[in-house]
């Protein structure tokens, strides 16, 4: 597979310099860079995810008529968060 290069990017010396500061063992400048906008892309593929899930929500909702209360919503979610919980020690102590 060929490869492809992003432009050149010209940034003040103190943000290259506070860059360069954390890099890890082993980690190029350029790797942290690439590692950077990959995670940036699925931030934003999440994101956008998350509010097209949510916009047909509403629409359902609008269209049936059908609403839950917040406070049903979030004791059905702490419920399953405690059921996960449980699992997690479980397969933790195992």
């Amino acid at each position: 597979m060929k490869t492809a290069t992003f432009p050149s990017l010209r940034v003040e010396p103190e943000l290259r310099d506070a860059a360069e500061r954390v890099l890890q063992d082993g980690e190029t400048l350029s790797g942290f860079i690439e590692t950077s906008v990959r995670e940036a892309i699925e931030r934003r593929r999440t994101r956008a995810e998350f509010i097209s899930r949510g916009l047909a929500s509403r629409e359902q909702a609008q269209a049936t008529a059908v609403y839950f209360a917040a406070d049903e919503v979030h004791a059905s979610l702490g419920q399953m968060l405690a059921k996960a919980r449980v699992k997690m020690r479980k397969k933790v102590q195992e």
